[in-house]
């Protein structure tokens, strides 16, 4: 018998909502929130403001897409954390009135295992792409930096994560400085493939074990654009592209020499990376040279998937909802936790 999940997700600035039937997405829609541009962040009020003015006609519209009935979900799975307080509460309290109203079981999603779990949405019923556990995965995006070993969908273990700044935290911190605007990453993706990524060197950590370190990379950074601002006030514009390259590669270099620490101490060559991050195209160029030159089985998430979504949550609780894994009512979202 088939099973349909309305998925919800409003961790950060990205309202969306999603409907899967047995893994196969029928539709996935997202709005995002372009007035944190000006702030060059996202401003937490403004973005639960947006989340409420959002919700109701994101549902509305993933239900339409998906071609079905309201009466025909079995199930609704929303994100419980981690992420912003006022946008988890619009999302939460959302999704227990709809599944209230339904009367269909509630099921409370982990933010990163959705990232993790992204990778076994199919787009449709001949879609077997999905990596076999045991495997690892590299999640970055602009809040984590994780190494994780996946069991099974319930079972994962943190092999190693960042112990200050994330990469995609460095990526739009250093885009900023330079007044590339907010989100820095893509951007900063773009400028590099017109550069020298041997240009510039940065500070590299050492970290012992699979921990990630992004700050001391984060402070080269900065005084290399201190001290030659000081020459030459034109350097950012006369050299974005050097500095974005050099910056992007250093980044890429210090994620890919923990994975592969990772993958040569546990023997697992199956390996997938998740999360915003994961579209940057330096990330996906690695994945690939590592698969051809060691061995491994990559699994690159679709473009559409490697941001916040609702298909990931979607997908998550029908693993959950086969399990009977369902969620009262009075569980309130959380803030900060880990797998």
């Amino acid at each position: 018998m088939s099973v349909t999940i309305l998925g919800i997700e409003s961790s950060c600035d990205d309202t969306s909502a999603a409907v899967i039937r047995d893994r196969v997405m029928l539709s996935n829609v997202i709005a995002s929130q372009a007035v944190h541009e000006a702030f060059g962040g996202v401003v937490p009020e403004l973005a639960s403001r947006a989340h409420q003015q959002n919700i109701i006609p994101v549902v509305s519209e993933a239900i339409r897409r998906a071609g079905i009935d309201k009466k025909e979900i079995d199930a609704l799975a929303f994100t419980r954390g981690p992420g912003l307080m006022g946008s988890l509460l619009v999302g939460t309290s959302f999704a227990k009135g709809f599944a209230t109203a339904l009367g269909i079981p509630l099921i409370d999603v982990n933010h990163l295992q959705a990232h993790v779990m992204a990778h076994f949405i199919k787009v449709d019923a001949d879609d077997n792409a999905q990596p076999s556990c045991p495997f690892l995965c590299l999640l970055v995006s602009g809040g984590n930096s994780q190494i994780i070993k996946v069991k099974s969908y319930k079972e994962m273990e943190v092999l190693g994560q960042t112990i200050d700044d994330a990469a995609g935290e460095a990526f739009d911190k250093c885009a900023k400085v330079m007044g590339l605007g907010y989100p820095g990453g893509p951007v900063i993706d773009r400028l590099a493939k017109e550069g020298d990524p041997k240009a510039f060197s940065f500070n590299k950590p050492h970290i012992a074990g699979y921990d990630y370190s992004f700050s001391g990379l984060k402070t080269s950074f900065l005084y290399l654009l201190r001290d030659e601002l000081k020459k030459n006030p034109d350097f950012i514009s006369e050299r974005k592209n050097d500095l974005c390259a050099s910056l992007q590669a250093t980044i890429v270099e210090i994620l890919m020499d923990k994975l592969r620490k990772a993958v040569k101490d546990t023997g697992i060559r199956e390996v997938a990376v998740a999360g915003g991050v994961s579209a940057n195209s330096a990330v996906r160029q690695a994945f690939e040279d590592h698969a051809a030159r060691y061995g491994w089985r990559v699994h690159l998430p679709r473009f559409s998937f490697t941001t916040d979504n609702a298909a990931m949550v979607a997908v998550t609780g029908y693993y959950k909802y086969l399990d009977k894994d369902f969620c009262s009512l009075d569980l309130p979202p959380f803030a900060r936790v880990e797998l």
